[in-house]
């Protein structure tokens, strides 16, 4: 797949079964990228404000597409940052369901949350109830933040655990696979 962009990859990598995650930002980051897909290159979407920064590495899964039309978003748990452009495999463990204020319209924008895992290094979390309790609502109160510094509004609906975040993978894969072969406008 030579000169392919990231987001053109399975989600699925066909060795390991895992879930591919392309990561825009970096934990610890205030400087928030974004897949360019005309260019093929990340490039800097916005600068969050001093004090606020990613809590865990943010990213995306390649040949997905979400509720609001991106592709799905996920959080990594990790304990080292990773750099922007890297392709990580993934346990989904569970998601925060969410809804955005777009354009006077509110809209479906569910965060995936997920832990590492390479062919040497197991996850220790695989299941959403194994996360702190407190780390979870400083994620919660992450993206409300983050979205309130936007002025967007920004509202968590519930948690759920791994069975609906693999339904969310499946059904944003079989939607990406559906846009995919609708024609183009004008065709």
């Amino acid at each position: 797949m030579p000169n392919a962009s990231p987001m053109e990859l399975p989600a699925l990598d066909p060795d390991t079964g895992l879930v591919r995650v392309v990561i825009d930002t970096p934990k610890g980051s205030r400087n928030k990228y974004k897949f360019d897909s005309k260019l093929g290159l990340l490039k800097l979407s916005r600068i969050l404000p001093a004090g606020m920064s990613f809590p865990h590495d943010f990213g995306s899964i390649p040949s997905t597409c979400a509720e609001d039309g991106d592709a799905l978003d996920v959080m990594v748990l990790a304990d080292a940052p990773l750099f922007p452009g890297c392709l990580v495999h993934v346990h989904l463990i569970g998601v925060i369901r969410a809804v955005q204020k777009e354009r006077r319209k509110m809209i479906r924008n569910d965060r995936l949350l997920a832990t590492l895992e390479t062919s040497v290094n197991k996850p220790s979390i695989t299941q959403l109830d194994q996360v702190d309790g407190q780390q979870l609502k400083e994620i919660e109160h992450f993206f409300r933040s983050y979205n309130q510094a936007q002025g967007r509004e920004f509202r968590i609906t519930g948690r759920g655990g791994a069975r609906q975040a693999q339904k969310m993978f499946r059904d944003a894969v079989r939607e990406f696979d559906r846009s995919k072969a609708k024609p183009a406008k004008g065709a």
